[in-house]
């Protein structure tokens, strides 16, 4: 499994460990990744996700997973979080049509 935002595509990132006397050794930063049960009103289902606390409470700010997921771009979104951007988009539409 990854170590990659589903919502928000943050990974890994490199630098380095600094020594008293200033020896530097590579290091890697993880991102926080929490496993997230996210609701979407859209749909009605529940989506268990593998966020960063910092997606959570921009998802918070937005005003719930539908709002994020519309505002995101593609390129930044996981193959799932990207098929339920989809369905939401569908879901929208079709209340839209009737």
């Amino acid at each position: 499994m990854s170590r990659r935002c589903e919502l928000t595509g943050v990974g890994p990132m490199i630098g380095h460990n600094v020594s008293h006397s200033n020896v530097k050794t590579k290091r890697r930063f993880l991102p926080g990744l929490v496993p997230a049960r996210l609701q979407s009103e859209a749909l009605g289902q529940t989506f268990s996700l593998r966020v960063t606390n910092a997606a959570l409470r921009t998802i918070d700010f937005r005003g719930g997973l539908d709002a994020f997921l519309l505002k995101a771009r593609d390129e930044d979104l996981s193959a799932r979080a990207l098929k339920i951007k989809r369905q939401v988009k569908a879901k929208q539409a079709a209340a839209a049509a009737a």
